[in-house]
């Protein structure tokens, strides 16, 4: 099992309607459906769909309808589900999704049990799952003393860290100075939010990229949606153009874009290549509704890798 997935679950109710509505305003003619979601979640099935092995993850769940039906569904995919926990009288996590036409989306959360995921919990996890990794990968849905815990034991057993900083936190910065950090992944908000400093261009992520390396990371990627990304490696930047597709439901692409990034890099693939394979991915995942629903397999990616522009899907 070469990747361990620190993170959350939550259960995705979404409302998808011609525009998202502003403060006080109501939007009629909405389509409702359900998905199983959690930025952890997402990031862990991208992970093994498009892996060879097993990736581990480690959550939390309450003991209610939605966490066992997160569970049942989790433990189909290709994960090591050892380590996932049931929070008994805690609900379990669930997203509000607003989508538009375009694609884009606006998401509130409330964690419930993903806030009992505790640093007990990382080190209970035998240390020859860890010795036997080589990527750990995280976002920030999980409390941050979690994430700490994992980051430490990660390192301190040589494997790569990742870290997706989702939702955008500054505590991150303060905690650590990046240093257990080996790359970090925010998006151009989550990147505004970090450095203080508007994210829009090619020029401003790459800016903010270097600011982000200056606090101690010496590898970071801003995702820019259908602008592609931002592969800044040492001193080299590289902007990565996206697949070209028509976006219908842009929820979890970025965590698809992590999990396959792991995938990339656990396999011993270059930043850059690792990137674009990881952009492929993601790219699929846009062109289809909901979250996990919406995350291709290893496949799906490599064949729409030989193209410009992905096959109808």
């Amino acid at each position: 099992m070469s990747i361990i997935v620190l993170g959350s679950i939550n259960t995705d109710l979404v409302i998808r309607s011609p525009s998202l509505p502003r403060p006080g305003e109501t939007i009629l003619g909405g389509e409702f459906y359900r998905a199983a979601g959690g930025k952890g979640a997402n990031q862990a099935v991208a992970a093994a769909r498009s892996s060879r092995e097993p990736v581990t993850f480690l959550a939390a769940v309450g003991d209610d309808s939605f966490g066992h039906e997160s569970l049942a569904g989790l433990r189909r995919e290709n994960l090591d589900t050892r380590f996932l926990k049931l929070v008994p009288d805690q609900p379990s996590g669930v997203a509000l999704i607003l989508v538009d036409a375009g694609g884009q989306n606006l998401i509130s959360v409330a964690s419930g049990a993903n806030l009992h995921l505790r640093p007990d919990d990382v080190h209970a996890v035998p240390i020859e799952v860890w010795q036997n990794a080589r990527v750990f990968v995280a976002c920030l849905e999980s409390p941050l003393e979690t994430v700490m815990a994992g980051l430490r034991r990660a390192k301190q057993n040589g494997l790569t860290t990742i870290i997706n900083p989702a939702p955008a936190d500054r505590e991150i910065l303060f905690a650590v100075g990046l240093r257990l950090i080996d790359l970090f992944t925010p998006n151009e908000i989550e990147a505004a939010i970090l450095t203080g400093r508007e994210v829009r261009t090619a020029e401003d992520a790459e800016a903010a990229a270097r600011q982000l390396q200056s606090a101690g990371c010496s590898r970071v990627i801003i995702t820019r949606g259908e602008h592609g990304c931002c592969v800044l490696d040492g001193d080299v930047v590289t902007h990565l153009p996206a697949q070209r597709v028509e976006a219908i439901d842009a929820v979890a692409a970025g965590d698809v874009f992590n999990g396959a990034l792991a995938t990339a890099l656990a396999e011993g693939r270059s930043l850059i290549d690792a990137a674009r394979w990881a952009s492929v991915a993601a790219s699929i995942s846009v062109t289809r509704r909901g979250a996990q629903p919406s995350i291709p397999t290893r496949d799906e990616i490599e064949s729409c890798g030989r193209f410009s522009t992905c096959p109808a899907n």
